[in-house]
């Protein structure tokens, strides 16, 4: 008779009536009848065929309510706010799991929540804070005894150009004197914009030595002097940021091995320490130089030199293919080798980086090539 009733209420076969009562339940709530806040229909069945059930029943629901007003006592809506407002953090609810994230993350423009994305995050510097950050271009042209650098506004310009369509506030400085530039490395060591920014570019052309550049007066500066002053400690702005230098000037007076073309060499008179001792012994930084240690890089006298002509194509075209920078600059090197047929040149990055530089794709072509 009780099976006759199960059968009618619940509809299940004489097949379930013989397996096990938990089999029973797991058909009851495949077909909805009952789930963890509704037992009326286990109610009713018990009542009917099984009364001394009852009272598993109701104490069950009673456990449940009581676990729920402790839960509620224990944290109210304005007190999980305020730890909220409290942390550094937030708590991410995805179904019944807790996620623990960063505020950022959170930004609208920030990657989605996966975890696919948590991996690009962990291996591509971020590049979606309020502005891309600054890039610095050092021209100079006209010296107190050195040779004339003609082509090196072509040079400037395209950087101007690129960068801007990169999204960076681009400032030119033309012709500076060791003065200036110490003013200039101040100027922007202490810029406060930098905590708002991506990233930092500063782009030196000049005449240069082993390591070193000369200013329009003619001083001769050690690179690593000049990057010292963007490292974590001197600029925090810039902590944990990639800090990307380029350099169109020799590093020796060797010719690799026509067109109108000069070297921007001067001939070392000292052996000089290993040119990666020119970046600082910090992460985040990358010099690219123009040319490898102890050999010139050539300069066309009116459409530029080889290597900031090369990285200003190769960001062209392949930014908007999503690669990375270090990859962009094996292309430069690649085309900067097989120029000049007798007079060769190879360019040579140095870096601390710990992640991936990869600019996002401008939403505006890239610049036309002007001549």
């Amino acid at each position: 008779m009780n099976e006759r009733i199960i059968s009618r209420q619940v509809n299940v076969t004489p097949l379930i009536l013989l397996q096990t009562s938990l089999s029973f339940l797991e058909h009851l709530e495949k077909q909805a009848k009952i789930d963890a806040d509704d037992l009326t229909l286990l109610e009713n069945l018990c009542k009917t065929v099984a009364p001394h059930l009852m009272r598993k029943i109701e104490k069950y629901k009673r456990e449940k309510k009581e676990a729920e007003q402790k839960r509620k006592e224990l944290l109210s809506a304005s007190d999980i706010n305020q730890i909220r407002q409290a942390l550094p953090a937030v708590f991410l609810f995805l179904g019944d799991q807790v996620t623990l994230v960063s505020r950022e993350m959170l930004r609208p423009s920030a990657y989605s929540l996966t975890s696919g994305t948590s991996t690009k995050e962990e291996t591509v510097y971020r590049m979606d804070r309020k502005h891309r950050g600054y890039c610095v271009v050092i021209n100079n042209q006209n010296f107190t005894s050195l040779s004339k650098r003609q082509g090196t506004d072509k040079d400037a310009e395209c950087l101007k150009h690129v960068f801007q369509w990169l999204g960076f506030n681009v400032d030119m400085w033309v012709d500076v004197t060791k003065k200036c530039l110490d003013e200039v490395l101040q100027r922007y060591k202490s810029h406060p914009d930098h905590a708002d920014g991506d990233c930092f570019v500063f782009c030196i052309l000049t005449h240069g030595q082993f390591g070193a550049v000369y200013s329009s007066d003619e001083a001769l500066i050690p690179i690593r002097e000049i990057m010292s002053h963007f490292t974590a400690q001197q600029c925090p702005g810039l902590a944990n940021k990639p800090k990307l230098f380029f350099i169109q000037a020799c590093q020796g007076e060797e010719i690799q091995s026509s067109v109108s073309i000069e070297a921007d060499a001067v001939n070392p008179e000292l052996v000089q320490p290993p040119l990666r001792d020119s970046v600082p012994v910090e992460a985040d930084f990358l010099l690219g130089l123009a040319t490898v240690p102890g050999y010139v890089s050539f300069r066309h006298k009116t459409e530029g030199s080889w290597y900031i002509q090369s990285l200003y194509n190769y960001l062209k075209q392949l930014v908007p293919r999503h690669e990375d920078l270090l990859s962009i600059l094996t292309a430069v090197n690649n085309d900067v080798s097989r120029r000049g047929g007798t007079k060769k040149q190879i360019p040579q990055p140095f870096f601390t980086l710990r992640k991936k530089v990869i600019f996002p794709v401008p939403l505006r072509e890239p610049p036309e090539s002007f001549h």
